[in-house]
């Protein structure tokens, strides 16, 4: 899935036109501050929307998940999630794109509305700025989002294993998480963050090679890798191994070779902040 957010005024209207220039299945999901409140159905204590969730266009109070089918079929919602990453995760595995309004962070590119756009105010990359909704560029916003990285999940992994051809002849799926440890022990500095940065197209290529070379094993059916980059916190997850076998024990051996060889092969280099210092972590004395 390709998630972006848009901020500031007009928002909603430029979501609304760049969902229908997208190509797949998107979902767009707008921050509520109350302005979107039904009338005379005010938040209450207990209303997801009462602290700013991440919600959808429409839910009445009390309950925690609405949906409602227009006469096309389509559907539209609200609901509460624990947080953007929480959203993020969740849909990953069964959208192509997601469209978030009013809401940003690492990792998701960005477009600023407004006559005194602020890059530095969000964490994203700034795909675009524009004073109004109308004034973005839709052609290019469209090729820029399909250019930047895509969020995977290991459950996106995990859906894309199980749809294979062979996923009738398998009896596992073994899968490895990395994630961002914050010490190695407990008089350790806390590592805050770790920043990925990969060699274009060459890093993709080379764990393609390594997925490949690894499904010509007897009794393994398919692999698959993905490794983020960028900033990563403490406590997010880094890289993912999916392994679809007909036995266990071929699945867990495919995994831990899989990691084994990414992190060995695939040129992918990591800096690490600390509370006390930042450095290239294939560079330390």
């Amino acid at each position: 899935m390709r998630p972006i957010s848009i901020v500031g005024d007009g928002a909603s209207a430029l979501a609304r036109r760049l969902a229908d220039r997208l190509d797949g299945r998107v979902a767009v999901v707008e921050r509520d501050d109350g302005s979107n409140a039904i009338p005379g159905d005010e938040p209450g204590p207990s209303d997801p929307a009462a602290d700013g969730g991440l919600v959808g266009p429409a839910q009445r109070r009390g309950a925690g998940t609405a949906v409602a089918f227009d006469a096309d079929g389509n559907w539209t919602g609200r609901g509460s999630v624990d947080g953007f990453d929480d959203l993020l995760d969740g849909l990953a595995p069964d959208h192509d794109y997601l469209i978030a309004v009013g809401a940003s962070r690492l990792r998701v590119p960005a477009v600023l509305l407004g006559p005194d756009p602020d890059p530095e105010g969000v964490p994203g990359t700034v795909l675009a700025t524009a004073d109004a909704p109308d004034a973005v560029d839709l052609d290019g916003l469209v090729a820029d989002l399909d250019g930047a990285e895509p969020w995977v999940t290991r459950e996106t992994l995990v859906r894309r294993v199980e749809a294979s051809a062979d996923a009738e002849r398998s009896g596992a799926i073994a899968t490895f998480t990395g994630r961002v440890r914050a010490r190695d022990a407990p008089e350790d500095d806390r590592t805050t963050h770790l920043a990925f940065e990969k060699y274009e197209g060459v890093a993709e290529e080379r764990m393609d090679a390594i997925a490949e070379e690894l499904e010509t094993r007897d009794g393994v059916f398919d692999v698959r890798m993905h490794h983020r980059t960028g900033v990563i916190e403490a406590g997010e997850d880094i890289v993912f191994v999916v392994v679809l076998a007909g036995h266990r024990r071929e699945a867990f051996r495919t995994v831990e070779d899989g990691i084994d060889r990414l992190k060995d092969e695939v040129p992918i280099f990591k800096k690490e902040a600390t509370e006390s210092e930042t450095f290239w972590v294939h560079r330390r004395d």
